[in-house]
């Protein structure tokens, strides 16, 4: 495995595909993606047409695609084919969240980045919009595990405008709604005054702002920079068409059902959330699976819509 010396400078934190480095200096769309949902998030080799798959509907919208990851100890936003077959190959790809990134760099590490990385990275490079499928947040039982998700923190103090299906539906989602209030992270629902339910259309809780096309998202953000203040980020909640999610009675009883496994088998920490995740694809026959691809490529469509609006404005 190559590693980076002390006394090695590393090279530009992350380095840009030509693509999306001239995109950048024509000022055209671009949208950052994560790779987790490529490298631990699907089945191979359903997981690579997937990849690119996202990139494509990038591209119809008029945009510029940057899926985000480490290669070899190296950061990069916009992947070449290569390289988003290295990432779904699965084989020594790491699960990287923010803290892991400079470890990573360091050991010459390979991994797909999760929401607070990719975040990370995507604002580092100079791009403002981000596209996803749910965000982590507040797990359930939080008074007695002090379990978080580190993309809350992340998202509070990083510009940059996040479009996704809510929150994975297997946290707390009222506490995590509470919680982007009090680190100051905007929200505004997308079509919708509910909050989506990441595999559902809405999760019941009501959102404080609603806004119908993506120039008004661009107006928001602009308004964001005009204020100054914190760098924190600005959540475009956009739910999955109803006719695409989930069963809500189907995904209730399983979600319960697998609470209940995760409580009775003592899985905790970091364990918890693929468990549940692995419990919901298995107990629905995979619906639950297609409902969050409908999801990101849902988000995916609109962060293009809305890189493009903020593009116009500049």
């Amino acid at each position: 495995m190559p590693q980076h010396t002390g006394s090695a400078p590393l090279p530009e934190v992350p380095v840009l595909s030509e693509e999306v480095r001239e995109a950048l200096a024509r000022k055209r769309p671009v949208v950052a993606l994560e790779s987790t949902i490529i490298a631990h998030g699907l089945p191979r080799p359903r997981n690579l047409a997937v990849g690119m798959e996202l990139e494509a509907l990038v591209r119809a919208e008029g945009a510029v695609p940057a899926t985000i990851a480490v290669v070899d100890g190296v950061a990069y936003a916009g992947l070449g084919k290569e390289q988003l077959e290295r990432i779904a190959s699965g084989e020594g790809v790491r699960k990287l969240g923010h803290r892991d990134l400079a470890p990573a760099l360091a050991t010459g590490a390979t991994g797909a980045t999760t929401v607070s990385a990719t975040a990370f990275l995507a604002a580092r490079a100079g791009l403002r919009v981000f596209a996803t499928g749910g965000l982590g947040g507040v797990h359930r039982e939080y008074a007695r595990t002090q379990d978080e998700s580190a993309d809350l923190a992340l998202l509070a103090r990083t510009r940059i405008t996040v479009v996704c299906a809510g929150v994975k539906s297997i946290l707390d989602v009222p506490a995590t709604l509470q919680r982007l209030e009090t680190l100051g992270v905007g929200v505004l629902g997308f079509g919708t005054e509910r909050f989506p339910g990441f595999y559902l259309a809405s999760s019941g809780e009501p959102v404080d702002w609603t806004v119908h096309r993506p120039e008004e998202v661009a107006a928001v953000m602009a308004a964001q920079d005009a204020l100054g203040g914190a760098e924190s980020a600005l959540l475009v909640a956009n739910p999955v068409p109803e006719a695409e999610q989930l069963d809500p009675q189907l995904h209730d009883r399983v979600l319960a059902e697998a609470l209940a496994e995760c409580h009775e088998r003592g899985i905790t920490g970091q364990a918890v959330t693929p468990f549940l995740l692995g419990h919901l694809v298995r107990a629905t026959g995979g619906a639950s699976l297609e409902a969050n691809l409908a999801a990101v490529r849902g988000n995916v469509r609109l962060g293009a819509r809305i890189a493009g609006a903020w593009a116009a404005r500049r």
